[in-house]
């Protein structure tokens, strides 16, 4: 996973940062700390720590003013910790700091995995691409019904969560969350929020969801045989696993997608190569390999991509109200109406 200088405006106080790990860490090497940036991801940030051999990488919520209940460093610490001893993907959880004193926020401590995380290519001399872009598909499909076969009311996610009523919670809640963030009008939002609202699933079957699971989320070994990581774990909770299923169909994009879902962040995700499942292909190994009816996937489907257009503008938003400078936000605006678009779509 690639590392890049830390943005002018992200930077963190390294001196007392560095305090602080030598009162954590017994074995903590000699040695000046060094801070990248993980490039990656449009939320919370995410650093890597080097002290000669020593690695960390730290979470911390965004600059500004956030959204009610986003960005919680110590829920997301608390899922780590839950879920580490079933999946070994899971990084392991260090410490968690409720001390802003330390580099201006609270924030959290976790392993350093190494591998291969693929965003929109294969690394240069990549043989048998088909083969592997295969392999990995099934590995996403594999990965995500694992994840909803661990129990969660043996794990310390039990007294975090209310899954009865989950959907009905989900669709009310982003319709709300939109509302608080709109900076312009969509016509066809009305229309797309009244048809969820009255479509909402019966379905009461709830494990634990990533929520936000994602090609880019994972890590793989050099040879790709084995998802080594899985990352971002902010919106993690337990409820409907067709919703997580939704929500990573809604980032498996398609060569034939609209252009700007497939370039407006830059190019195009790797699942657009030839060899990659399609959304039909994903959704069907997943029905097979966990035994859950897949039927009624495209209210899931509709609503993930409502949902990304809603964390969409409540970025975009945050930029407009100059909460943030990061000028990577400044067309979110067009993502949003974009997914408001294929939302409609994916209706039929």
């Amino acid at each position: 996973m690639d590392t890049m200088q830390v943005r002018a405006s992200e930077r963190i106080d390294a001196q007392r940062l560095h305090a602080f790990l030598k009162t954590q860490f017994a074995d903590l090497p000699e040695g000046k700390l060094e801070i990248t940036q993980f490039s990656a991801g449009h939320s919370n940030l995410t650093y890597c720590l080097k002290v000669g051999d020593f690695e960390a990488v730290l979470r911390r919520p965004p600059l500004g003013v956030v959204a009610k209940k986003a960005h919680d460093m110590q829920r997301e610490f608390t899922i780590l910790s839950a879920l580490h001893p079933f999946l070994a993907t899971v990084p392991t959880p260090y410490v968690y700091v409720n001390d802003e004193a330390i580099i201006g926020s609270d924030f959290f401590l976790m392993e350093r995995k190494k591998g291969i995380v693929l965003d929109t290519h294969f690394p240069e001399g990549t043989e048998n691409k088909e083969k592997l872009a295969r392999q990995l598909s099934e590995q996403m499909v594999d990965s995500l019904v694992a994840l909803h076969a661990i129990p969660y009311e043996k794990t310390a996610m039990k007294d975090m969560v209310k899954p009865q009523g989950f959907m009905e919670r989900q669709v009310h809640g982003w319709i709300e969350r939109y509302d608080k963030a709109k900076t312009s009008q969509f016509a066809e939002v009305e229309a797309l929020t009244t048809w969820l609202k009255e479509n909402v699933p019966t379905n009461a079957e709830a494990t634990i969801i990533h929520y936000d699971y994602k090609l880019n989320n994972a890590m793989f070994s050099e040879d790709y045989s084995e998802m080594i990581g899985l990352f971002d774990w902010e919106m993690t909770t337990v409820g409907d696993p067709l919703a997580d299923l939704g929500v990573a169909m809604s980032y498996w994009m398609h060569a034939d997608d609209p252009k700007m879902l497939l370039y407006a962040l830059g190019e195009p995700p790797i699942t657009v190569l030839p060899g990659f499942y399609s959304r039909e292909e994903f959704i069907a190994r997943y029905g097979q390999k966990s035994g859950r009816d897949v039927s009624s996937i495209n209210y899931y489907i509709t609503f993930a991509y409502f949902k990304l257009a809603v964390i969409c503008q409540q970025i975009y938003y945050r930029y407009v109200k100059g909460q943030t400078q990061d000028d990577r936000f400044a067309q979110m605006d067009k993502m949003v109406a974009a997914l408001i678009t294929q939302a409609l779509k994916a209706i039929n």
